[in-house]
């Protein structure tokens, strides 16, 4: 019942920070100022824009962009060495940190596809699965009015035993991105909050560094397991978008 109210009526209820739905309107969203908490996360985008003007990566890669999960996958380059990894991840980011920052960070590069991981500090900050289920909507619209069949990957929420109590908010998040992504062509949802669950139901603690919150390089191996299929599926650097 709460993944089906957070695709429909309840996803209604006004996020803490205004969303673009407008896909027209996208285009302009760079030129207004951003909330506080959205642009404390400037400093990490100019550090990321001056290290590309020094060394400009090549376009038709894959960027990977979110929170410290992202930003802390150190092994992503060596884990899928064929496939053009561009790594973007900040801070303790949140899916609409993203999207706000998408033109900079993510369709800047022309990539030929984005994975995006972020939700679980939207929780922990107290915004609701369908606030998350919109954001993320409204990320797919920012990357795609640039480039219109520009594969997206929404990495699912993951469990953690530091934010156990948020369990039923992660599923019901990823349950709504879930179906978001089964009607949308060119999105997928990669699965990876249900591998790290034990076979009660609970996160694995061994995939966890010591804050019991970021992963290990067992967890990061999980996710690389979930995540190849959908590199492996996607088109070549050289292909057309389809």
């Amino acid at each position: 019942m709460l993944a089906a109210c957070v695709l429909g009526a309840c996803a209604a209820t006004p996020p803490a920070e205004p969303v673009v739905r407008d896909p027209h309107s996208v285009a302009t969203a760079a030129t207004t100022a951003p909330a506080p908490d959205i642009a404390r996360w400037e400093p990490d985008i100019a550090t990321f824009e001056a290290r590309d003007r020094h060394s400009p990566p090549p376009e038709g890669r894959v960027v990977f962009v979110g929170s410290s999960s992202i930003r802390m996958w150190d092994t992503l380059t060596r884990d899928f060495p064929e496939a053009g990894v561009i790594n973007r991840g900040f801070g303790g980011s949140r899916v609409r940190d993203s999207a706000h920052y998408a033109d900079r960070i993510v369709t800047a590069y022309r990539p030929r596809a984005v994975a995006l991981y972020a939700g679980d500090n939207d929780l922990a900050e107290g915004r609701t699965p369908a606030q998350v289920a919109v954001d993320f909507k409204a990320f797919v619209q920012r990357v795609r009015a640039r480039q219109l069949d520009l594969r997206v990957a929404f990495i699912a929420i993951k469990p953690s035993p530091a934010r156990v109590a948020l369990q039923p908010a992660m599923q019901a998040a990823n349950d709504a991105i879930r179906q978001y992504a089964q009607v949308t062509p060119g999105v997928a949802f990669l699965d990876v909050h249900t591998p790290m669950l034990d076979a009660s139901g609970q996160p694995r603690g061994e995939l966890f560094l010591d804050d019991a919150l970021h992963m290990n390089p067992a967890g990061y191996a999980v996710w690389a397991e979930v995540v190849g299929p959908w590199l492996d599926g996607l088109p070549d650097a050289t292909s057309p978008s389809r």
